[in-house]
């Protein structure tokens, strides 16, 4: 009977040893043989680490340019004898230029232009409708504005988001959608994001918060944007 214990101890004994061996010493040296190089037997867990930061990573710089430039994007609306146009203007100086699409303003209309839902004083400067861009000087100063993207480091299938400030029959609000970029070239850069016709003339924005153009709405109903460098150009800037 004795005998019979200690063969069952000195077998768990053994066993747990291989298994410390196994485990400490034996694998790890395995695993960095030529042999298991092609299986990447260590590496496979940190992929998808490295996955969910990304997400986390690209969601949190989203909403942070979001907020930081939502109040660069203005409300635009003009009426004539034909109804009434509603759109959105982008702030490119502090001392108040405004840009928008010539569309949205057309001559022989009454126009008024709403910061954060208060009506601004204005003056529209000049019109290209080649280009379908408007330039207007805003009766207010120190706004807040934003950086210009340099088109040459743009992407293909490079995440962009757009702002816009609508009105819905009791209030004025920002409205926000994302997608990427489809195709680009200098004429006109094109996105796979869905939009009604009230968001012309919002800007469009990549993921650091530099706007890339602005927004007008085919007639498929997506979002294509006139590039910022003919933006910058017709500005004068």
């Amino acid at each position: 009977m004795v005998k019979n214990i200690l063969k069952i101890i000195a077998l768990f004994v053994i066993g747990m040893t291989g298994g410390v061996f196994a485990d400490q010493i034996l694998w790890p040296y395995l695993v960095e043989k030529p042999l298991f190089n092609k299986y990447s037997l260590e590496e496979a867990p940190a992929y998808v680490i490295e996955k969910k930061e990304t997400i986390i990573q690209e969601s949190t710089a989203l909403t942070e340019a979001i907020e930081r430039l939502e109040n660069t994007v203005m409300r635009v609306r003009s009426q004539n004898a034909s109804g009434t146009i509603e759109g959105s203007g982008l702030i490119v100086t502090s001392d108040g230029l405004m840009v928008t699409l010539a569309e949205l303003v057309p001559q022989g209309s009454s126009f008024s232009f709403f910061l954060n839902g208060k009506t601004v004083a204005f003056q529209v400067l000049k019109r290209d409708l080649n280009k379908n861009l408007a330039l207007v000087k805003l009766g207010e100063s120190n706004l807040p504005t934003v950086n210009f993207a340099n088109l040459d480091e743009m992407k293909l299938g490079e995440r962009v988001f757009l702002v816009a400030e609508v009105f819905n029959k009791k209030e004025t609000f920002k409205v926000v959608n994302e997608g990427i970029v489809r195709s680009f070239d200098k004429n006109l850069i094109e996105t796979n994001i869905s939009e009604k016709y009230i968001l012309n003339g919002s800007p469009l924005f990549n993921i650091k918060g530099e706007v890339l153009g602005i927004n007008t709405i085919s007639a498929e109903g997506k979002v294509v944007a006139v590039p910022i460098s003919i933006i910058e150009e017709f500005i004068g800037l």
